[in-house]
This record gives structure tokens, sequence and C-alpha cells, in this order.
């Protein structure tokens, strides 16, 4: 498990190719401290990524250190600079996150989710969204309740970028079977399912029958984020805060989870079918 306060996806790639190009220079953390008469203690932050945002002239300093003479290359890596220190949307919602979650999801370029109980937020409908709210948040106001569904509609955009990423859902039936007793958030949110089911883009979606009986996935949800440049991590969700695990062996562990999820889970056309029967 990793703590809380950890760099963004392009914080930490910056801090990945920072230390790679160190050693394609050949020289330890010792040689570039002293080639530019910093301390040893920046330069391993920089590239851990504790320090929470190295300035352009530093990165340039260092580029420079290292002999990187690469003009794409030295563009390429600061712009990533400048953008790890751009706020995103999700900063006007700390009241609806409780952590950096829709951060890390808005750069994956793969999302594979599991959900045992709930229906996967990124295919959440507004109708869903309120009634999820107010019985899991207690929350009564309104204006807060808005501010949830609209936060979770703005966190839903990333699937119709044209550079969005590829959703592989898996449900267990319960999440859906939890939804009878409102019948009209049901149908909203199962025909939901079902026309981004039938569409023809970048999400898939899986159903895990009751006939599954106990399977792999009966000790709760995950999300596992990929990316182009950057480590996987999975994300589980709590209560208040989530947790974030990132150390290779556990997020394979994960994907090897995910895996016979998808395994357990009812084939494409037969997820279909069987989200229909629950509205007909």
């Amino acid at each position: 498990m990793i703590e809380q306060q950890r760099p963004s996806v392009r914080r930490r790639r910056l801090s990945e190719e920072l230390r790679r190009l160190r050693h394609a220079a050949g020289m330890t953390l010792d040689d570039a401290a002293r080639a530019l008469e910093w301390s040893v203690g920046k330069v391993s932050n920089i590239e851990t990524g504790v320090r929470k945002r190295p300035s352009v002239v530093e990165v340039k300093a260092l580029l420079d250190t290292y002999r990187v003479n690469d003009q794409w290359q030295r563009e390429s890596l600061l712009s990533i600079t400048r953008q790890a220190g751009k706020k995103g949307w999700w900063t006007k919602y700390d009241d609806v996150f409780p952590d950096e979650f829709p951060a890390l999801e808005a750069e994956a370029a793969s999302i594979s989710t599991y959900q045992l109980i709930m229906i996967p937020g990124l295919l959440q409908t507004p109708k869903y969204v309120e009634l999820f709210t107010r019985s899991a948040n207690l929350l009564r106001d309104p204006v807060d309740v808005e501010r949830v569904v609209a936060a979770r509609r703005k966190r839903q955009e990333i699937l119709s970028h044209p550079d969005g990423p590829e959703l592989r859902a898996v449900i267990d039936a319960c999440a859906i079977e939890r939804l009878k007793p409102s019948p009209r958030v049901l149908q909203e949110q199962v025909r939901h399912l079902i026309d981004v089911a039938e569409a023809d883009n970048n999400v898939t979606v899986g159903v895990v029958p009751f006939a599954a009986g106990l399977h792999a996935g009966m000790r709760g949800q995950f999300v596992l984020l990929d990316y182009a440049s950057a480590n996987s991590v999975v994300y589980l969700e709590m209560h208040t805060e989530g947790l974030f695990v990132e150390e290779a062996e556990e997020v394979r562990r994960y994907r090897r989870l995910f895996d016979h999820l998808v395994d357990s889970a009812l084939d494409a056309d037969d997820s279909i079918e069987y989200l229909r029967s629950t509205i007909t």
C-alpha cells in the first residue's frame, strides 16, 4: 500500500524518465548533485516524486547535466513539467472526492473495474447517483446531492474523449438486484448499461450471475488502472478514503483476479440478455 499524498501520473512519468536519463548518462545521485551543486536529497526527491513539482528551470538543469540534446525529448519533458502543475477539474469538487482517484482515472489508458455491490462510477446514471448518494452518504440537501451528480457526470466525460480509456467492467448480479426496490432507477440504469454494452465503443460490460456461486471477487471491489507511460495502479475504494496499491507483484495479483472474474462472468451477449431480463 502507498500513501494518499502521491504524485500524479504525469509527475510519476517525469520522475521515472529523469531517473532513466541519469542512468543513461552513467551518473549516480551523488554525481548529479555534485555537478548541479544541489543536495543529494533534492535530486532524489525529484526522482521519487517526494517533491511535488520541480520547476521548469530545475528540469532544464537536469537535462543539461545528463547531456540530453534531442530537442523533441527536451520539449516533451518540459511540457510534462508544466502540465504537472495544472489543476484538474476535480479540484473544484474536493468536497465530493475524498482522494485523488479521479485524477488517476482521467489519465489512464485502460480501466478494469470489478464491482460487487455497486454500478461502476463511470457507468452510473443520474438517478442512480442520486439514490446512492442519499442512501450511502445520508445527504438530504438537494444542492449537495446535485453537486455529487454533477461531479459524477464530469468524471464520466473521459469515456467520450477521442483518446479516452478502454473500460472493462465486471459487475456482480448483486449490484443489479439491489435496485429492484427502486424500479424507476433500475429501468434507467439497466437500459444505460445495455446501451453502453451494445454500442461500438471502448466499453465492455460483463455480469457475474448468482449461478456462478462463490467466486474470486467475493472479498470486494477494485479498479485496475493501466497507463501508457507509467506503472499500473490498483484502487481499493473504502467508506471514506481509498487505498492505492502500486507494488508490482500485488498489481499482478489483482490482474489475475480480474481475469478470473471475467471467466466467471457471462459473455457479452449473455450479459445483455441478463440485463434485459431484469427490466421486462
